[in-house]
């Protein structure tokens, strides 16, 4: 049954409106292309309104920045307790907008709270420093919020992505305005809810519907925003880091693309090896900024890994993401199914060896086959560039050292894996990969005190660990004087 839609509107000051133009638009469900709801399409005009709500919010003798922190802690925590009680309603409805099988939903939606309360803890963790200096002075650092943050939401996994941007920085003291993906508006907006309920003062959390184009780049220009943090592509990405500069000197946190090597040395145990690869570039039909897409295994195992890939890309079940029993759901929108077709008949026509899927399932929602290609080689577009979809492309290597500097030619950084039962092995691809998360005899591994973000066109920044709520706050040096004598 599908969940019911309880907000649709934009959310500014702690009050459900319109958008002064009066424009809305559809979101639709990947599985079948209906019409899930209308939402308010908001633009230029309403990100203004946002922002002035958040820039009262922020005022010095506003109710939030005169609230203690171990306070905002407390809502935050309040929060984490609200998302607990309407778990199941939130992962039907991230579901349901997204297309992310509901055994993923669960995962991610059921493991969410451990990020808020990793995060609301950091609230009254937040301390400067007493500095000795030469002469008769006293100096020490104030750390404190930028002010008004602009977030930028991504479509594959809006909650956690919502999370891990609004609660950071509310943990800080900041004020947020959240531009959530076109395609998957639905569980922010209940979200923003939910942050009322738990406590949250007016204008502290706004959020505003709409496109890129009009919104968003409405955002990322506001002299009156501190700061954007963004998640999805590197060409989006490099374009937001551009506009940010443009008003004004604003800070940019940026989660970008991936072309994540992993890699299989002949000492593997396949029967591990082989269920991590698949999962790694499957999961969540291959929209995931880290998916294991270049799979780089040794030479002498190379045939008999791939003959258990594609047994194992057989056995995944796809259709409805409402079914329990379902591995693999449809790409979040037509467009992103057609994207990824492409893609592949580029693979087959540059010689890559397509050995099970590659089409298009049925005619109805936007699902693909589990596809696996063999005899991939490093110049191919299927090895170059992110497909962010169910696509395994399987290549073989001789040596560490010749996968290691394979693994670092792209412009990419996010994420790498190493499959080895010898330590010194992994702990050279360690060293040396250049990316930003590693993952040994494991993949996709993640939590909340774990530092994620990316080297080279993957990104800047970091998110979660103890450190994630720096990147919102200004340090302040103060220097007092002191009396020469007492």
């Amino acid at each position: 049954m599908a969940p019911q839609i309880k907000y649709t509107k934009l959310f500014i000051d702690n009050e459900w409106v319109d958008s002064k133009s009066g424009k809305t638009f559809e979101t639709r469900s990947p599985h079948d292309g209906s019409v899930i709801a209308t939402v308010a399409e908001g633009d230029k005009a309403d990100i203004d309104e946002a922002v002035k709500a958040a820039r009262r919010a922020f005022h010095r003798n506003s109710e939030w920045r005169l609230m203690d922190a171990s306070q905002r802690g407390r809502i935050l925590t309040k929060f984490a307790d609200l998302v607990d009680r309407d778990v199941e309603y939130l992962t039907k409805l991230e579901s349901y907008d997204n297309g992310m099988v509901i055994s993923i939903a669960q995962r991610f939606v059921g493991g969410v709270t451990k990020f808020i309360r990793y995060i609301a803890s950091l609230a009254d963790k937040i301390q400067g420093d007493t500095i000795p200096v030469d002469g008769d002075a006293f100096s020490y650092t104030l750390k404190q919020p930028v002010g008004v943050c602009g977030l930028i939401l991504p479509w594959n996994v809006p909650i956690l992505m919502f999370v891990n941007k609004v609660v950071t920085a509310l943990a800080t003291g900041c004020t947020v305005v959240v531009k959530p993906a076109e395609q998957t508006p639905l569980t922010a907006l209940a979200l923003a809810a939910l942050l009322k309920e738990a406590g949250v003062p007016k204008g502290v959390v706004n959020i505003v519907n709409g496109y890129g184009e009009t919104a968003g780049v409405a955002l990322t220009h506001h002299p009156h925003v501190a700061k954007i943090s963004f998640t999805g592509s590197a060409e989006v990405g490099k374009l937001i880091q551009q506009a940010a500069g443009s008003r004004n000197l604003k800070r940019v946190t940026l989660e970008l693309g991936g072309k994540s090597p992993l890699i299989i040395m002949d000492d593997a145990d396949l029967n591990i090896a082989v269920p991590f690869a698949a999962n790694g570039v499957f999961a969540h039909q291959g929209q995931i900024c880290i998916a294991a897409s270049r799979l780089y295994v040794q030479s002498n195992i190379y045939d008999k890994f791939v003959e258990a890939a594609v047994n194992f890309a057989k056995g995944i079940k796809v259709g409805d993401p409402n079914d329990p029993t379902v591995h693999q759901g449809p790409q979040v929108e037509e467009e992103m199914m057609n994207k990824v077709l492409r893609y592949i008949e580029q693979g087959k026509k540059e010689g890559a060896k397509l050995l099970t899927g590659g089409k298009r399932i049925g005619n109805r929602g936007y699902y693909i086959e589990p596809t696996v290609f063999a005899d991939v080689d490093d110049e191919m577009t299927i090895a170059k560039e992110e497909i962010f979809g169910p696509v395994q492309s399987i290549l073989k290597f001789d040596t560490l050292e010749e996968v290691i500097d394979r693994a670092n030619d792209t412009n990419y950084g996010l994420a790498a894996g190493i499959f080895t039962t010898n330590v010194n092995t992994a702990l050279q691809f360690s060293k040396h990969v250049e990316a930003g998360v590693v993952w040994v005899n494991t993949y996709l591994y993640t939590g909340a005190q774990l530092p994620f973000g990316g080297f080279k066109d993957s990104g800047l920044g970091r998110e979660n660990g103890m450190n994630c709520v720096d990147p919102y706050l200004e340090v302040k040096t103060v220097t007092v004087a002191l009396p020469k004598k007492l």
